[in-house]
């Protein structure tokens, strides 16, 4: 929200729709199964043929270990008995051996199509979060600290949630294998040892899931603290914001928040972290206890002939082999569980709604004939925030300039974003050749203007890039762009750069080769504009949608000295000589040729004219506003004369 924006609250009436909904920092129910769906539907998009290759590797993971333990048994078994046979023996050693190599290639096989499915479902699952992101047609979930919460929590499980819950289930398919061949045989030689075994896990699949479920309600509730960290790394490195924190010996100050978050976050993980230790440790001696006891039981038998020397080593293997099965069974399910409550934000990020609300039946947009009404527009940024807008009117005809002038909080930038169809006022329209512009499809709707932003941007890219980027089908046209760049007076500049249109407008990144020497990225390193040539850049990107139906300019021209702002006005005037354009200015000096002007105050036109006719109201705000500039014009002209 512009800081323009912020108007006091008063007595109005209610919307007839809702302000967005915030999102609401309570932590999630989530289901796993809808993750690890979500996860595996991903994983087949991406790169089926990884998928199923992992399957087979688990299916033979799982099993290999069983049949090796059996095939050890009945060789033992035969050293043992009175007459042992070669043949056996020999095919039960080669069994064993191929079943090593089995298990050798199987661990190299998965550890290769793990990298490349890791790969391929990062790469589609960072597409699909920035195709939502970018669906989010208008501004309201940017401005919800919420959402950005969430937003960071998405980007990071769309990295490693979904492979690792897609390698949960396939641990969990090769462990269940696993589990199953060494149950059986304990079942077979002491089901009482079997029944243990099981007991044993079921401690520790609810201790492993509460803590994965705390892991992950902690890195819900430490996101704002790491966020207000990133925050202030940002500042410390950022080069705009160098010169003040230099300046001001911000440095220090800033330092000190950043370790405040970061702490704050630290201390939460600890905590976390010595619960961990405890039931580690506990669920470590119960394993312990029962490997013990299953062993001091095995031999027992095996002493009074209960069971033989291959009984024995099955027996070991086996309880080892559920013991560690059902351990990384169970850690599997609860590191799919914390997950999936992980993913659970990306989920919720890629399955959001545009926050503008798609037309029921699309009208198609025409070219401006008659003009554009705002009929009756209330808007505020929340159900909670005050009215920026109170029942305001305003009609601007085709063909016409209109200025809109106002104190700070007025509601000018406001305006602006609805007629962009940035957000939807609550109440009343906005009227497009009388079509609201709701009825139009948004991207269809911004295809028709052209605007300049107050808060403009400056993007760490070329010259021509920054041009361009105003028109992406023209982003290659360099006639196009110089032809910008000359209306906007920035084109002699650009031409002095040390690369002309190619230079990169970057401290951060540079035009030459990542593998270049510090000497010779010096030389390529990119050059930074002072702020009223970047102002001028961002006036030519505006530029380039030259011959739009609406032309918006928000103080284009608010970091330009008085000759460069009256020379840039001039060749705007010209530019708009019969297009249909708004103009939004804190210098009344920019606006006074304008075809029609109006005061914005309190959410409301409070005048209407033009220059002449509201220079004759003998109270009227505008003239009083003009006067009053005009008087200060008049003292530095005076000041700089005597001297």
């Amino acid at each position: 929200m512009s800081s323009d924006d912020v108007t006091d609250s008063g007595t109005s009436p209610q919307p007839d729709a809702p302000a967005p909904e915030a999102e609401t920092p309570e932590e999630p129910r989530v289901s796993v199964l809808r993750g690890m769906r979500a996860a595996y539907a991903l994983a087949w998009q991406a790169c089926p043929g990884m998928l199923v290759l992992q399957v087979a590797m688990a299916v033979t993971g799982g099993v290999a270990p069983v049949a090796t333990a059996w095939l050890t048994k009945g060789a033992l078994d035969e050293l043992t008995a009175a007459h042992p046979g070669m043949g056996s023996l020999t095919g039960m050693a080669a069994g064993i051996g191929l079943l090593g190599v089995v298990m050798a290639a199987t661990s190299a096989v998965t550890t290769y199509a793990q990298g490349r499915a890791r790969r391929a479902v990062g790469l589609l699952s960072q597409d699909r979060l920035f195709t939502a992101v970018n669906r989010m047609s208008g501004l309201a979930r940017l401005e919800q600290p919420q959402f950005h919460d969430r937003l960071r929590l998405a980007q990071q499980s769309a990295e490693h949630a979904p492979d690792q819950l897609v390698q949960m289930g396939l641990s969990t398919l090769q462990g269940t294998l696993g589990i199953a061949g060494f149950l059986g045989t304990l079942v077979a030689i002491s089901p009482v040892m079997a029944g243990l075994a099981l007991a044993a896990a079921a401690p520790a699949l609810v201790a492993h899931l509460t803590l994965g479920r705390r892991r992950a309600g902690l890195l819900w509730r430490t996101s704002p603290l790491l966020r207000r960290k990133l925050f202030y790394q940002m500042l410390l490195t950022d080069l705009q914001a160098s010169k003040e924190v230099r300046l001001f010996g911000l440095g220090g100050f800033l330092h000190d928040r950043m370790l405040t978050e970061l702490r704050a976050s630290n201390a939460a993980e600890d905590r976390l972290e010595r619960g961990v230790v405890r039931v580690q440790v506990l669920l470590a001696a119960l394993g312990a206890l029962l490997a013990g006891g299953g062993l001091l039981w095995a031999v027992h038998a095996a002493a009074q002939r209960s069971i033989s020397i291959g009984d024995v080593s099955v027996f070991i293997g086996a309880l080892a082999g559920v013991q560690t099965g059902l351990t990384s069974l169970v850690q599997g399910i609860a590191m799919g569980h914390q997950n999936a409550l992980v993913f659970h934000h990306y989920l919720t990020v890629v399955g959001a709604q545009d926050d503008l609300a798609e037309p029921a039946e699309p009208k198609a947009i025409a070219p401006l004939a008659r003009g554009i009404e705002l009929r009756d527009v209330w808007f505020r940024y929340g159900e909670d925030a005050p009215w920026v807008l109170r029942g305001l009117d305003l009609t601007i005809p085709h063909g016409t300039s209109l200025a809109v002038v106002g104190l700070n909080g007025a509601g000018k930038s406001t305006l602006v974003k609805l007629l962009c169809r940035f957000y939807d006022p609550q109440r009343g329209a906005v009227l497009w050749d009388g079509v609201d512009i709701r009825d139009i499809p948004v991207a269809d709707l911004r295809q028709r203007i052209g605007a300049v932003f107050q808060d403009y941007m400056d993007y760490d890219l070329t010259a021509a890039e920054n041009i361009g980027l105003g028109d992406l089908d023209a982003i290659a046209d360099r006639d196009r762009i110089r032809t910008a760049a000359e209306r906007a007076g920035i084109h002699e500049t650009i031409e002095r750069l040390p690369a002309g249109y190619r230079t990169m407008l970057s401290r951060v990144f540079h035009a030459g080769d990542e593998d270049e020497d510090e000497e010779e990225a010096a030389r390529t390193s990119g050059v930074h504009l002072s702020g009223g040539q970047w102002q001028r850049l961002a006036l030519a990107r505006g530029l380039m949608r030259q011959g739009r139906d609406l032309m918006i300019l928000d103080e284009p021209s608010s970091g330009l000295d008085a000759m460069a702002e009256a020379a840039v006005h001039d060749r705007l005037r010209k530019l708009r000589a019969g297009s249909t354009s708004i103009l939004v200015s804190h210098r009344l000096s920019a606006v006074r040729r304008a075809d029609r002007i109006v005061v914005v105050q309190d959410g409301r036109i409070l005048e209407s004219g033009d220059h002449a006719s509201l220079m004759a109201v003998p109270d009227g705000v505008y003239a009083e506003l003009f006067r009053s500039q005009a008087e200060g014009y008049q003292e530095e002209r005076e000041a700089v004369a005597a001297e």
